[in-house]
């Protein structure tokens, strides 16, 4: 009689569970504290609000540095948000496949969009 003592072969995604669980809660957790940070920001600014003080408050390295960070997390959260919807409720893998592949094209174009007006401030 052989054993195998190899690895086990996984067949489904279901392997992301607490990864993916995890990834979801920290990264909206670091989404909720950079939308604290912003409001405070606007909220103790003095004077009205317009562009030289949106621009002043995203000017700082520090800040674009937390923005970069924001919008990489914000991608990943909605990465796999949208993965788990396509693997939950798309059956024909072709149909899936190609969502999946669409998704990515429009978050690293998002992504690229973002990055840019934050390096132009």
């Amino acid at each position: 009689m052989s054993v195998n003592y190899g690895s086990k072969r996984t067949v489904v995604g279901a392997h992301y569970g607490l990864r993916d669980w995890l990834a979801q809660r920290v990264t909206g957790l670091l989404m909720a504290l950079f939308t604290l940070i912003v409001v405070a920001q606007v909220l103790f600014t003095k004077g009205s609000m317009g562009y030289d003080k949106w621009s002043g408050i995203f000017s700082t390295q520090w800040m674009k540095t937390l923005t970069f960070c924001v919008i990489l997390a914000l991608l990943y959260h909605a990465w796999v948000g949208m993965r788990e919807i396509f693997m939950d409720y798309v059956k024909p893998v072709s149909v899936r496949l190609s969502l999946q592949v669409f998704a990515i094209v429009w978050l690293v174009g998002c992504a690229g969009w973002a990055i840019q007006v934050l390096w132009r401030v």
